[in-house]
C-alpha cells in the first residue's frame, strides 16, 4: 500500500515559518537541494495546502528563466509533471498538473491509497499534515532541521494531545549543518545513517 509522508524544512525549535511568516532561513545549499531532488523521485502525488501551493507556483514557469542551474532544471523536470492536489477554500482554480481537492484530507488520502501505484503520497504544509495526522494517516515524518531558532510561527508537528510513537529510520547530516531526520509511525525498522 502507498505510504503517506510529511516532509518539510523546520527550525531547530520546531517551526516551518517564523512568527513573521518568513522562511528565508530554509534556502537550501546544493547538497540539501540535491537531497530533495532525490526524495521527490519517490513521490506519485503531492498534497499541498494553499500557502505552500502558492509558494511552489514559482516552479511552474521557472524553466523559462535562463539563470536556473542544472539542479534547478532537474527539479522543474520532476516537480512540474508530478500530480498535485491542492486543499483550499479560497482558490477557484489551480495551474499545471494540480487539481483542487474534491473532499476532505482523510477522504482524499483514502481515495489515493486505493489507487494503483507504488510511489508515495507526499504532504506539504503543516496545517494539512496536522489534519492527516489527526486521522492517523501519516506513515512517515521527514524533517530537514535547520540550525536556527525562530521563536514561534507555524509548528512542524500538530499541537494536539495525542501520543504517537515513532521509529527513527534515517538520519543524515549535511555540510551546511542541516540534519535530516526520517521517522516511521508505529513500526520498528533498521536505522540507516548517511
Amino acid at each position: 500500500m502507498r505510504r503517506v509522508t510529511y516532509s518539510m524544512n523546520v527550525s531547530l525549535d520546531g517551526y516551518i515559518v517564523g512568527p513573521d511568516g518568513e522562511f528565508n532561513w530554509t534556502a537550501p545549499e546544493p547538497e540539501v537541494f540535491r537531497f530533495w531532488i532525490d526524495e521527490i523521485r519517490q513521490v506519485d502525488v503531492h498534497l499541498l495546502g494553499r500557502r505552500l501551493y502558492e509558494t511552489m507556483l514559482y516552479w511552474e514557469t521557472a524553466e523559462q528563466e535562463a539563470s536556473l542551474d542544472e539542479a534547478e532544471r532537474e527539479w522543474v523536470s520532476l516537480w512540474n509533471p508530478l500530480p498535485k492536489v491542492v486543499f483550499s477554500t479560497t482558490l477557484s482554480a489551480v495551474q499545471g498538473r494540480a487539481r483542487l481537492a474534491s473532499g476532505g484530507v482523510a477522504e482524499e488520502i483514502e481515495r489515493l491509497k486505493a489507487e494503483p501505484g507504488e510511489g508515495e503520497i507526499a504532504i506539504g504544509g503543516a496545517t494539512l499534515a496536522a489534519q492527516a495526522a489527526a486521522a492517523g494517516l501519516v506513515d512517515e515524518y521527514r524533517a530537514m532541521v535547520y540550525p536556527v531558532l525562530v521563536g514561534g510561527g507555524i509548528p512542524f508537528f500538530p499541537r494536539d494531545e495525542r501520543r504517537v510513537d515513532l521509529e527513527l529510520v534515517e538520519t543524515r547530516t549535511f555540510a551546511s549543518r542541516c540534519v535530516y531526520l526520517g521517522y516511521r509511525v508505529g513500526q520498528a525498522s533498521e536505522t540507516t545513517s548517511r
